[in-house]
C-alpha cells in the first residue's frame, strides 16, 4: 500500500498529482491524516479527505509512505509525534520512502536521509541534514527513497514513483496517456 500522508497545510499538487498518476498505473494508494481530522486542509484552501489516520497504520516492507511538501504540512507532521513515530517504524521495517518539495526535511528530522543523494525545493538545503542536495535535479533516487524537487515536479515525482512500484513500461504508459 502507498499511503501519502496529509499534514494540516500540505501542498495539494504534490499529494493529488502522485495520488492520480499512481492509481492510473493501478497502484493502491490511500490518504493518511495526520492529527485528529480526516478532513486536511491543503496551503491553497483545498481540503481532501483521508482514508485513514496515521495512528492506524502498522507499517510493513512492503508499503511505501509519501510525504508532501508545503511548510504548512511539513510542521503539521513534525509536530505529530505518532506520525513521526509511524515513519520511523516504517523505515525499521524497511518500507519506501518518498518526499517532495520541503517534504525530505520531516525524514531529515528522524535522520532517515543522511548521506542520501536527494532533491528538494531550492532554499531548503539547511532543513535536510547531512543528505546531499541537488536542487537542479526534478528527481533523485537513493536505495530506498524517492525525492521530488517542487510543486512544478509532482508529475515527474508521481512516474518515477510509478516507475518504482510497477515498472518504466507502466510508467512510460501513463506518461504516454496523460500527453506529457
Amino acid at each position: 500500500m502507498v499511503y501519502i500522508i496529509l499534514g494540516e497545510g500540505f501542498e495539494e499538487i504534490e499529494a493529488v498529482v502522485p495520488c492520480d498518476i499512481l492509481r492510473r498505473g493501478g497502484v493502491q494508494v490511500k490518504f493518511a491524516a495526520a492529527g485528529a481530522s480526516k478532513s486536511v486542509i491543503g496551503g491553497h484552501g483545498i481540503t481532501v479527505v483521508a482514508d485513514v489516520f496515521t495512528s492506524d497504520i502498522i507499517p510493513s516492507e512492503d508499503d511505501t509512505f509519501v510525504v508532501p511538501g508545503g511548510m504548512g504540512g511539513v510542521n503539521s507532521i513534525k509536530a505529530d509525534n505518532k506520525t513521526m513515530r509511524l515513519l520511523e517504524a516504517a523505515a525499521k521495517k524497511g518500507s519506501f520512502l518518498a518526499a517532495i518539495c520541503a517534504g525530505p526535511s520531516v525524514l531529515a528530522k528522524l535522520g532517515l536521509i543522511d548521506g542520501k543523494h536527494i532533491t528538494c525545493y531550492p532554499g531548503c538545503e539547511e532543513l535536510m541534514g547531512s543528505a546531499i542536495c541537488e536542487t537542479e535535479k526534478p528527481t533523485a533516487s537513493d536505495t530506498g527513497l524517492i525525492t521530488g524537487r517542487a510543486p512544478g515536479s509532482a508529475i515527474d515525482f508521481g512516474l518515477k514513483l510509478l516507475a518504482h512500484l510497477k515498472d518504466e513500461k507502466t510508467a512510460e504508459k501513463i506518461r504516454t496517456d496523460m500527453v506529457y
